[in-house]
């Protein structure tokens, strides 16, 4: 996230539209909220529920509900749903498939989207080309992989770095991006190889990496492989410092993370959300986890963009693109495709007992 800053002239407008928002003769904002609420991403599709429906009652919209079932069939469902209920615009998604197959029906209806979980790439990238309305809250699925290069390749200029991955799509991807990225900065690693994972140790690998004189190991893989190769080295003094992505979120198992060990990741919504919002979560019993912060983002965003399309006599696609919005999230801008104008991805140090942004330390 962007650190908070003074708000523009276009966010101080919609604040003080946003103070009116209890004037009688407002027309009430029914914005669509599609989620999975049923089958195995259910628990997912109910934060999206429960956030949004938590900003609607905090900013007098309405939210109507559907359930996408992250299918195309349910997507496309929800969709004319929404169309024939007149919502000015729709929040949610998690899943390509429902996504991809609700927007052309939604598009032919001139309702706008902001999803809060599809990271597909093509959904923002063939937007001139399918014209849909769509704006993402959320990562790009290559944000990962460009945060990691281009972080790692400013920290380790003058380390004695290696790079590995696990054999997966994933972890060649994210490692194949950082050894791109460190060519083109005239940065050679000293060591290059693929690990077998899911191993009870990695002594072996370790030795390798020893003996090649990395101080330094991006690791495109899981969480656990992370852990384990961080014990094996402090078990062998090796006095290696590992670099993960986002997978170091999930919880190593039985052996914790080294002290020291890298990830590159968002923030957790809930360590950087606006206090008066967790409060309002609180009351209510709600836990801020997963979806439910940003569904509220995607509620606020929309009741301000409608504020500036009314004032403004701009359609209400127009209204959300390019412009600042204010957040319990915090600032929040999109660029032409309907991407976020900044990656969201932090690197965070492991102190023991939490990953805390390396910055702070």
């Amino acid at each position: 996230m962007r650190p908070r800053t003074t708000a523009t002239t276009t966010t101080i407008a919609v604040l003080a539209w946003l103070s009116l928002a209890g004037d009688a003769n407002a027309e009430t904002l029914l914005v669509g909220v599609a989620a999975p609420l049923s089958g195995p991403s259910a628990i997912l599709g109910k934060q999206i529920e429960a956030g949004a429906g938590l900003a609607a009652a905090a900013t007098g919209a309405q939210p109507r509900v559907v359930n996408d079932a992250c299918t195309a069939d349910g997507g496309a469902a929800a969709a004319r749903e929404f169309v024939a209920a007149k919502v000015s615009v729709v929040v949610g998604f998690l899943c390509t498939d429902a996504i991809e197959a609700a927007l052309p029906i939604l598009k032919d209806a001139n309702i706008p989207v902001i999803t809060v979980g599809v990271r597909t790439e093509s959904l923002t990238d063939r937007r001139a080309k399918t014209g849909w309305r769509i704006f993402r809250l959320g990562p790009r699925g290559d944000d990962e992989r460009n945060a990691v290069a281009f972080n790692l390749t400013r920290r380790w200029p003058n380390e004695l770095f290696a790079i590995i991955d696990d054999g997966t799509i994933y972890g060649r991807e994210i490692a194949e991006s950082l050894r791109a990225a460190a060519e083109q900065a005239a940065l050679k690693p000293v060591f290059v190889d693929t690990f077998r994972p899911q191993l009870d140790n990695q002594i072996g690998l370790i030795g390798r990496l020893r003996k090649a004189g990395a101080t330094h190991v991006f690791a495109g893989g899981d969480g656990e492989d992370i852990a384990i190769m961080g014990r094996n080295a402090s078990q062998l003094d090796a006095g290696i410092i590992f670099a993960g992505g986002e997978a170091l979120r999930t919880a190593p198992g039985d052996v914790p993370y080294a002290t020291g060990t890298l990830m590159i990741a968002p923030p957790e919504w809930a360590d950087v959300a606006d206090s008066r919002v967790l409060e309002s979560f609180a009351a209510q019993n709600i836990v801020p986890e997963g979806y439910t912060l940003p569904a509220y983002a995607a509620v606020e965003i929309a009741k301000a963009a409608t504020a500036l399309a009314e004032t403004s006599g701009k359609p209400l696609a127009d209204a959300i693109a390019a412009q600042d919005f204010s957040t319990a999230i915090g600032p929040i801008r999109f660029d032409g495709k309907g991407d976020l104008t900044e990656n969201l991805y932090r690197v965070f140090r492991f102190n023991g007992a939490n990953f805390v942004p390396a910055e702070a330390e």
